[in-house]
């Protein structure tokens, strides 16, 4: 019998943090997770917070069948795109509903707030957004914060963390631990 790889949609839209989505998609992928880099706004490419154009593999609009997590990259302009989706938002409920994992890094759980979603749940977020966030969660200051089936992350430089956190939850501390190993991480 074949077990079948973990599942992971990673939503992009216009404005979103470059490393956050490529070191995420790249992490997972290690791990042999199967991902789904997912356009908001269609498969058209993607001009990220710092110019750099990334192509989605398919339109939100087009995306099929469940996913055990679901991955929103930060960004301000990004998040932005997140929170104002209404598509994200009845994704975002039905994850929640279904208590399988969210994960939102840098400003994207601004996201989180505007659908009505983790409400009063510990979460992290980019300094710039923290007023946002507490008012909806409980704001902690760590890299990376877990609380069931919510994952967050602070900005770019906790990205690495945030990924095998990822991959822990997904697929084991054996898995994290050979993926990072050939990384050449520094703790």
């Amino acid at each position: 019998m074949t077990t079948k790889p973990p599942r992971a949609l990673v939503l992009l839209a216009e404005g979103a943090e470059e490393m956050e989505t490529t070191i995420s998609v790249d992490v997972l992928r290690r791990a042999s997770v199967e991902v789904v880099l997912s356009g908001v706004d269609g498969a058209s490419p993607v001009r990220c917070s710092r110019g750099v154009r990334i192509v989605p593999d398919v339109a939100l609009a087009e995306v099929t069948g469940s996913f055990d997590v679901v991955v929103l990259p930060g960004g301000k302009g990004g998040a932005d795109r997140l929170a104002a989706s209404a598509a994200v938002g009845a994704l975002l409920r039905a994850q929640a509903g279904a208590d399988r994992l969210v994960a939102a890094i840098c400003a994207a759980p601004i996201a989180l707030a505007a659908h009505g979603v983790f409400a009063g749940r510990r979460m992290t977020c980019h300094p710039s957004v923290r007023e946002v966030v507490a008012r909806h969660g409980k704001h902690e200051s760590e890299p990376v914060v877990i609380d069931g089936s919510l994952v967050t992350s602070q900005g770019p430089g906790t990205t690495f963390s945030f990924a095998l956190t990822l991959v822990e939850m997904l697929c084991g501390v054996t898995t994290r631990d050979e993926i990072r190993a050939p990384m050449m991480l520094i703790s």
